[in-house]
């Protein structure tokens, strides 16, 4: 996924569906200047991670 897409899903009040390696997963923060962002895996609000945004995948 791209930067900016992710930021734009961030900020949206719609629900998209985004994916990492498979698994549903919730942007919690986005950190525009390292390329980063901050996920939820599942409906687990304690499963979080930092990962690359490259590595999210929108609608899957």
């Amino acid at each position: 996924m791209e930067l900016q897409r992710a930021v734009d899903i961030f900020n949206s009040k719609d629900t998209h569906k985004v994916n990492l390696e498979g698994e549903s997963v919730w942007i919690e923060h986005v950190d525009q200047q390292n390329g980063m962002a901050t996920v939820q895996v599942g409906s687990r609000p304690t499963n979080t991670m930092t990962v690359k945004v490259d590595r999210l995948k929108e609608g899957e």
